[in-house]
């Protein structure tokens, strides 16, 4: 593609070259201008650095000036390939559409029955608000307030409210049981739905742990439990009761210690799990939990609010936390008029948005993660949010800088080109979207999908985690992403 850049230096070039013929020096002088087309042209152009890099699978790309919208170069710009977490990107865009830069959610302890001498006659309701921070830390701060309210007793039942926003089992049920980047979704979460998991030499045996730990608390849980079992594989195993995660673990897998982040599959009671053991430790008894089938009504005697929605979104890009980019997708949908019963139902809401926003005709999500492999994305539309995106200024102050490398894959200190951009990997999938700021000021968007989706479809569920090969796959395929960065910031950036 021609970019209006190159033309119009071109036809400047073109000018002075019949000038200068006319007015020949008797001196010939040192030229002082390069040629844009020999840089476009160098090396077989895009064409021929795609296919020296030699990744197997599909690269497609496009970048774009952000003043101009004008496409500078593409390749495969139509083609749609999964995005992995770039689709982050586009869920934090929906979500400050729907909800606004400064939307909080909201956990509330709720009284049903009147307060008399500490005593609550009625329930005492742990309502969820869709908060997807919410920690051990804050259930601690919500029991903490009951203390400083006088409440001692609770005559009637301890109950939880997750209704706020669809229970829904998984992120991705094509993921392995036991990776706890793809837990439950409900209108509760606690600890991002995962519990932790350590186990410790003691004897002959190990002493393991399940507990819902931050820096500050390690309260142990009973509605996730694990057993050792004598084998070496599978590693872990799962089973569902009715509101537990029954996880065992192969003794050969143990060595003299270790932990891991399991996910949690049962976010209400989890959570109140937790909260009853804060609550216990500040006086107050509270029995069995109950699952509330609607929203309680009553007096609220704590509650919490999460950061605001930028906040939010920044830490949800930066540390690509799948479980955030879902709730609050979900809550953006709710916010719209619409009453998602899936991730899909969500996503589809979501499409339609973008394309209506954005013109992404071709973009076809089935989550707000990118989890889901099923989701396509196509480089052009991709790059259309962007450039609408960094004339509205809301999201390039969200994405996390990304350094250059060189090809070992060390950070180059002080390179020229600075770049703002989302990433997404999953295995054999690798993106990059975003904005690059070349030596002299020229800002670009630019989008960078890369998928061997026949390697992907050999994976067996059950080698998700770690599939033999993708590790190095991934690795190439950032190397592209760096050479093709730095292809446009000589070639469009001076």
């Amino acid at each position: 593609m021609i970019s209006r850049r190159f033309f119009l230096t071109t036809c400047l070039a073109s000018a002075a070259a019949n000038t200068a013929l006319a007015n020949a020096p008797a001196v010939s002088v040192r030229p002082v201008a390069r040629d844009p087309a020999s840089l476009i042209r160098a090396g077989g152009g895009l064409k021929g650095l795609l296919s020296r890099a030699g990744l197997s699978g599909e690269v497609a790309c496009a970048v774009a000036d952000v003043k101009t919208g004008l496409r500078l170069e593409a390749e495969g710009a139509g083609a749609g390939l999964p995005p992995a977490s770039v689709a982050k990107a586009l869920t934090a865009l929906y979500a400050l559409d729907a909800l606004g830069a400064d939307h909080r959610f909201t956990t509330q302890i709720v009284a049903t029955g009147g307060i008399s001498g500490g005593v609550v006659a009625g329930d005492l309701v742990l309502v969820g608000g869709g908060d997807p921070m919410l920690n051990t830390d804050t259930l601690a701060q919500l029991a903490q307030a009951l203390k400083t309210a006088g409440i001692r007793e609770v005559r009637g039942a301890f109950r939880v409210w997750e209704g706020a926003l669809p229970q829904i089992r998984t992120i991705d049920p094509g993921q392995p049981d036991h990776v706890g980047y793809s837990p439950a979704i409900s209108g509760l979460a606690l600890n991002y739905n995962r519990v932790h998991f350590e186990w410790k030499r003691a004897g002959q045996g190990w002493a393991v742990t399940m507990d819902a730990r931050t820096k500050k608390y390690r309260p142990e849980v009973s509605v996730a439990t694990m057993k050792i079992a004598q084998r070496s594989l599978p590693v872990y195993s799962y089973s569902e009761g009715k509101d537990t995660d029954r996880w065992t673990v192969a003794s050969k897998a143990l060595g003299k210690g270790g932990a891991r982040w399991l996910p949690v599959r049962h976010p209400g009671a989890y959570a109140a799990d937790v909260f009853r053991t804060m609550a216990r430790a500040n006086g107050v008894k509270l029995g069995n939990p109950k699952m509330a089938k609607s929203r309680p009504s009553g007096q609220v005697v704590a509650h919490h609010n999460s950061p605001p929605l930028d906040l939010m979104l920044k830490a949800t890009l930066k540390y690509s936390n799948n479980l955030m980019a879902e709730m609050i997708g979900l809550a953006a949908t709710q916010a719209r008029g619409g009453r998602p019963r899936s991730l899909r139902d969500s996503a589809a809401e979501m499409n339609r948005w973008a394309a209506a926003t954005y013109g992404m005709a071709n973009t076809r999500l089935v989550d707000h993660s990118g989890l889901g492999e099923d989701s396509r994305v196509t480089p052009d539309d991709m790059v259309s949010a962007l450039v609408a995106a960094y004339r509205d200024g809301r999201l390039k102050p969200l994405l996390k800088s990304f350094p250059m490398r060189d090809s070992k894959g060390r950070i180059l200190k002080g390179h020229p080109i600075k770049v703002a951009a989302k990433t997404g990997t999953l295995n054999f999938v690798s993106g990059l979207g975003g904005f690059m700021t070349a030596t002299d000021g020229t800002v670009l968007a630019f989008a960078i999908f890369s998928a061997d989706q026949k390697a992907r479809s050999r994976i067996s569920r059950a080698e998700r985690e770690r599939p033999q090969g993708a590790r190095s796959w991934n690795r190439r395929a950032k190397q592209v992403q760096q050479k093709l960065i730095e292809r446009w910031g000589r070639v469009y950036g001076s």
